[in-house]
């Protein structure tokens, strides 16, 4: 929390080698400010990304998590950025059937040379999920299960 008692997110942001991660680069050589409120993980290619890794990084802490790769039909590894698409897709309605709102995890394609592009990404991102509040799912874990009714011996 800030000085004001803003709350500020932590976001996971897992990003393709070959361009998204670049383009975070390049960002960055431009003295492009973007939000710090993420942490940046690189992956060869946005198709390497299980949903379980979403998964843990929500359930370690992380408020929102970013997706980001190269632009459909432009991926490095031909057409894995389609894998990520559907893998994407089922992921939102499984954290839906879950009960998570769908601001919490998003995706972003960006080619190695849109790194102004990605930074207003990341900056409406962690202002999306600022909105939302935190998302306490380690807490939630941690809450036990009490049964109003005890079975009677």
């Amino acid at each position: 929390m800030s000085d004001n008692n803003q709350f500020e997110p932590v976001i996971v942001g897992f990003t393709c080698n070959w361009c998204s991660y670049r383009a975070a680069d390049a960002a960055g050589m431009a003295r492009i400010k973007y939000s710090p409120n993420v942490r940046l993980i690189r992956l060869m290619c946005s198709g390497r990304i299980d949903p379980q890794f979403v998964l843990k990084a929500l359930s370690e802490g992380a408020d929102g998590v970013l997706i980001t790769g190269c632009h459909p039909g432009d991926c490095h590894y031909v057409e894995q950025n389609y894998k990520t698409l559907r893998r994407y897709a089922l992921l939102k309605r499984t954290l839906r059937q879950m009960g998570l709102e769908d601001n919490r995890v998003r995706l972003v394609w960006a080619s190695a040379a849109e790194g102004r592009i990605l930074a207003e990404e990341i900056d409406k991102f962690v202002s999306d999920v600022r909105a939302l509040g935190p998302l306490n799912w380690i807490k939630m874990a941690t809450t036990t299960y009490v049964d109003p009714a005890p079975a009677s011996a």
